[in-house]
């Protein structure tokens, strides 16, 4: 175990769990060689900080990961540049789709979760099929069969059918395909460059908080149940740095708009993207999403994502027109009861 008081007269380390979302410079020891620390710096945005691990997502989009008895110094530090023009373009077409499905996995977690190999297992009370589902993305390190009858009696435990996220063209989907699962909730993945999303001017009115308080959710469509209001509102505020844009309605009660933004390194996921049905076709989604692009740029991330209905047409023109573009198609299994 590195002994991080050698060098360290003085405390240096000005960061604290609070401190997620923010980008951060660290300073910690990676060795120690000839009974003298040897350092390495990062700098990125800390997206975990959970028993005594930091997460820190560096500018190359890489995570490090960093023991926190091994700091020296760490600050937060001022976010990066909006990253704009070819590369930020080629960096959202290039997105692997098992990376992303763990990202946006994240930023839209279960109450509980569980790893099973490269899948991991979310359960949420039923709030939305995305936080009661196994995402899988590489291998769950057992057989087939063994992996499923696991994912089953996980869910079965917890009174929830068994739903397992899947890439429309993974060789897995066959294979469930085969045996009789189900197929619902198709679904696209689309990602842009962040940057266009920006708008100063369109954003201007629109509040953005850390909460979603009562008048957010009165606007929110799925989380109506009372029975699962506790576990949407832990789904809501999960992920590493989450904000909540909310429109107000000119005379007051229910907001004219609202949307959900979570920030994770590079990536801003976009959900709940809602406007009031008399408030439609005024540019309320559009001023939402550049009020949350900006408070996600602010914080380092240049690439966008998003996950949209394929029947909902009114709302793949509008992210057409932002710059979104289809990375892939995914959809859940359903086991045969």
């Amino acid at each position: 175990m590195a002994d991080n008081t050698i060098g360290r007269e003085r405390p240096e380390v000005y960061i604290t769990p609070a401190d997620l979302g923010r980008r951060v410079s660290v300073r910690r020891i990676v060795d120690i060689r000839d009974g003298r620390p040897v350092f390495a710096d990062v700098v990125g945005v800390l997206t975990s900080w959970d028993n005594t691990l930091l997460k820190i997502v560096n500018r190359h989009d890489q995570l490090v990961e960093i023991k926190e008895e091994t700091l020296v110094a760490a600050k937060a530090v001022p976010p990066a540049p909006v990253r704009r023009g070819h590369r930020a373009v080629a960096a959202h077409l290039a997105a692997d789709p098992v990376d992303l499905q763990r990202i946006a996995a994240r930023g839209w977690p279960g109450v509980e979760t569980e790893p099973l190999g490269a899948w991991t297992m979310h359960a949420a009370a039923g709030f939305t099929s995305r936080a009661n589902a196994t995402v899988t993305g590489g291998a769950s390190g057992l057989p087939l069969d063994e992996a499923l009858a696991r994912a089953s009696a996980w869910f079965g435990t917890r009174g929830l059918p068994v739903l397992l996220q899947v890439l429309a063209d993974d060789p897995l989907d066959a294979e469930l395909a085969a045996r009789g699962w189900t197929a619902e909730r198709p679904a696209l993945m689309q990602t842009a460059p962040l940057a266009p999303l920006v708008d100063d001017t369109a954003a201007a009115g629109v509040i953005l908080a850390r909460e979603p308080d009562a008048a957010w959710l009165s606007r929110y469509r799925r989380a109506t149940d009372p029975a699962r209001t506790e576990a949407a509102l832990t789904v809501l505020r999960g992920g590493p740095s989450v904000w909540f844009a909310t429109v107000p309605a000119p005379g007051g009660g229910s907001p004219a708009a609202i949307g959900r933004c979570v920030v994770d390194g590079r990536w801003a996921g976009f959900a709940a993207v809602e406007a009031a049905p008399e408030q439609r076709r005024r540019g309320l989604a559009t001023a939402v999403m550049a009020a949350l692009a900006r408070a996600a740029a602010d914080e380092g991330a240049d690439l966008a994502y998003l996950q949209v209905e394929p029947d909902n047409e009114a709302a793949i023109s509008l992210y057409a027109r932002l710059g979104f573009a289809t990375a892939y198609r995914y959809h859940y299994r359903r086991a045969i009861d």
